[in-house]
Order: C-alpha cells, then structure tokens, then sequence
C-alpha cells in the first residue's frame, strides 16, 4: 500500500483527527467510546479507499473504480456522522450565517436532489472520461462525492436534533426511492453493447479482464451490491420501528411530511439503527 503516493490522503485524514481532537479538547467534552469507533472506522475506510482502491482504479479497473465511489457515497459518510457527536458539529451547523444553508441542504428532498444530480453527473461519459485523465479534476470529484454523501444520509443519521431525522417510515422510503438514480447509472453501464469509456481500451487491464467484462461486472455491483446494501439497512430501520409503540416513532418536520407523505407522532428524536 503505497500511502504516501498521494500525501494527500494521509495528511487529509491526519488533518481530521486532528481537528476531531481538538474540538474535543476545547470544548471539553469526549465523544462517547461508540463514537470514536465510528470515526476511527471513517479515518481507515477513507485511507483505504483513496490508497489501495485507488491504486486499482488507476490499473484501469472499472470495478474497482465503481467500488470506490460506492465507499465514498455509501460507507464513508455514514460513518462520519456516526462517529462524530452533536455538540462537536452545532457551533459550525447553528452558526448564525451558515445556519440558514445547512437547514436547506438537508432537507431530505434537497439532499436526495443534489445528491442524485452528483451521482448520475458524474457518469457521464464526457465527465467520467475527464475524472479518469485529469487527476486534479478527480480529487475534487471524489470530495464531492462525499460530501453529496453526508448530505444525502442526514436525514437518516443526524446527530443534530435541531436538524432532525425522518420518521422511521419515511427514512424507508427515502432510501427505497435511493434505488432510483443508482439505477439510472447501473442500468446502462450494464447492460451497454459496447464500452462506455474509452479509457479502459487504451491500456493494460489489472486484472487482464477484457474491458466489456469488467464494464459488466462493474455495473452489477453497482446495480445489485448497492441494491442489496440499501435492503439491508431500511430492513434494519423497519426491525427497529416494528418494535416501537406508536408514541416511540421518531418526530418528522412538516416538510418532511408534505414532501414524502408521511404521518407520524412527534414525540422525540429518531435514533440511529446503528445506536
């Protein structure tokens, strides 16, 4: 594992612990031992993906590649917003200038919206081909693809309750109408005749697999491993609901339920399937 390929990797992820101690120690407080494990979990996910994924994806592995946009929207944020605690984000989130902008960006139809409108973006051919041979232009794809990422899970594992979660309900659906746009990306990427980007064709495969093959490949794990993850974690939130009282279903806004058509009692904050 070449970590200091792209110093950048370590230093980014140096910088946030960092960052995550310090704010610890200035305000006092420590993050329970569950946070810490989730955050510590984020630091190594990240330090994968951007290493030893990366290094595949670069060997023209479209598999590989699609993986590691799977860790950066799927595994990496909610991982982040586990490990980090409520007190440590409200004085950035509920800052008076910034406020305003974060209560927009997580609303969940914003950031379903936006989140989408990344993802699908992203795969186009004409962008997907500039990623591939514009490394700076790949960086910063990939911050994005994160970021999109924190904002599309808020509303499934907010750790601000004056930003709070969907309904139980509602954070099944919201994560069933997911399936959508990932769909939109896997189903052509699939089922294409021929291949898509035509970086793949002009060199050596890692795995000497024929570039169609790994194009197929790659797209079923789009299409079906995503699938299969979002099944199991909005089965994990329906086990979790089944087993609460009407009065234990967790708040929803009033936006929330207009956007998403969901009725629930509002009685306290949602809590995590992962809490």
């Amino acid at each position: 594992m070449e970590l200091f390929e792209h110093p950048s990797v370590p230093l980014g992820v140096a910088a946030l612990i960092a960052l995550y101690l310090g704010a610890s120690r200035a305000m006092r407080r420590r993050p329970t031992r569950r946070q810490v494990m989730w955050f510590a979990a984020a630091m190594a996910a990240i330090l994968y993906t951007h290493t030893e994924l990366d290094e595949l994806a670069d060997a023209r592995i479209f598999t590989m590649h699609m993986l590691q946009h799977l860790m950066q929207t799927f595994v990496i944020p909610p991982l982040l917003l586990l490990g980090t605690p409520g007190w440590m984000l409200r004085p950035i989130v509920l800052a008076r200038p910034l406020k305003p902008i974060f209560a927009l960006l997580t609303q969940p139809v914003i950031a379903f919206l936006l989140f989408s409108a990344v993802f699908v973006t992203a795969h186009f051919p004409v962008i997907f081909e500039r990623m591939c041979r514009d490394e700076s232009f790949h960086i910063v794809l990939h911050l994005v693809f994160m970021a999109a990422g924190v904002l599309m899970w808020w509303p499934i594992l907010s750790p601000i309750p004056e930003m709070p979660r969907l309904s139980y309900p509602a954070q099944i659906l919201y994560l069933f109408l997911l399936m959508i746009p990932m769909t939109a990306v896997a189903a052509p990427i699939t089922l294409a005749s021929t291949v898509i980007y035509p970086w793949y064709t002009e060199g050596a495969h890692g795995w000497g697999l024929a570039p169609m093959d790994d194009q197929v490949l790659g797209g079923l794990l789009m299409w079906i491993g995503q699938g299969s993850y979002l099944m199991i974690v909005f089965t994990l939130i329906f086990f979790r609901w089944s087993r609460l009282d009407d009065r234990d279903i967790p708040a929803v806004s009033l936006s929330a339920r207009s956007e998403f058509r969901v009725v629930a009692s509002q009685t306290r904050p949602a809590r995590s399937i992962l809490h």
